[in-house]
């Protein structure tokens, strides 16, 4: 499956998450090293990575549903890569995704579930899966 298609959406991913990151006023090492390892992963380099810590831009909108639930979930394993779960960030992702066009109920449980979980990692198909109840 192919989550990003171009570089522009790329960086646009991770500029969201970097924001995200910093809502809180703070960017703990934890979660620079989250972003780094996305910013790999999405075949961004080391300066482009730094750069974008220094956009004024706004994140593209998130065409595919999956898309927006994939993103959803970065964002939700970053507020907990930290070890503190803080207001701000809370609110923050509730924020982010009803932008998202995301099912608030769906992305209730999602966090709840995440809390219980160990480690906060849960199975991509029970996320899924959670997301297609409120469908119905």
């Amino acid at each position: 499956m192919k989550l990003m298609n171009t570089d522009a959406e790329k960086r646009s991913l991770l500029l969201e998450m970097i924001l995200f990151a910093t809502v809180d006023g703070h960017l703990h090492k934890r979660e620079l090293d989250f972003l780094r390892i996305v910013a790999n992963e999405l075949g961004i380099n080391e300066n482009e990575f730094h750069d974008l810590f220094h956009q004024e831009t706004k994140p593209l909108p998130i065409k595919s549903e999956m898309q927006r639930i994939n993103q959803f979930y970065r964002l939700a394993l970053l507020m907990h890569c930290d070890g503190v779960l803080h207001e701000k960030e809370f609110k923050a992702i509730q924020q982010i995704a009803l932008e998202m066009g995301l099912n608030p109920v769906a992305v209730k449980r999602v966090l709840e579930l995440m809390k219980k979980a160990p480690n906060t990692v849960l199975d991509p198909n029970v996320i899924v899966k959670v997301f297609q109840e409120q469908h119905n």
